[in-house]
């Protein structure tokens, strides 16, 4: 990869919304050039999505955020490859990561309200042979998420006791 690349992928990874003409101009690159490495990295699959950070807490609607850990034994020939694929397959999970330590895998999923969630946990992902045990983990509140911070103020919303 070369330097151009990676300065294009550093500026993407901060704010999607760049254009390949206010890349080119931040990198005093040609557009053209520019747009080119863009489409390569994408169809190289280093580029995978563009995508929106939402602070969830400033909508309406009602929603749910869980960690789950999963403990697996892992398939001969497909290691935990196999289970993930299958686990990612369901529209609820966000992301998924193979993780060192207690559990084996971190899903991230999202649902409608506790019941949901517990439900997926309870009648999909704790159903598979492979499946050890799981640990729930609910999101209560995001501080930051990818690098962006979810409140302007550090100070949290207090009332005054104070006379």
């Amino acid at each position: 990869m070369d330097k151009l690349e990676k300065d294009i992928l550093a500026l993407v990874a901060e704010d999607s919304r760049l254009t390949a003409k206010k890349i080119s101009a931040m990198l005093a690159e040609d557009e053209k050039k520019v747009s080119e490495k863009i489409a390569e990295l994408e169809s190289a699959g280093v580029i995978v999505k563009y995508t929106a950070i939402l602070n969830t807490d400033s909508l309406e609607e009602e929603a749910v955020e869980a960690l789950i850990e999963v403990k697996v034994t892992p398939q001969r020939g497909q290691g935990f490859d196999g289970i993930a694929n299958e686990i990612a397959a369901h529209e609820e999970v966000k992301n998924l990561y193979l993780m060192s330590g207690a559990y084996d895998l971190a899903v991230i999923v999202h649902g409608k309200s506790l019941r949901s969630v517990s439900r997926f946990v309870s009648e999909k992902i704790s159903t598979y042979d492979t499946v050890i045990s799981t640990a729930t983990h609910f999101i209560l509140k995001k501080y930051k998420v990818e690098g962006a911070v979810m409140y302007k103020s550090a100070v949290p919303d207090r009332i005054s006791i104070q006379a």
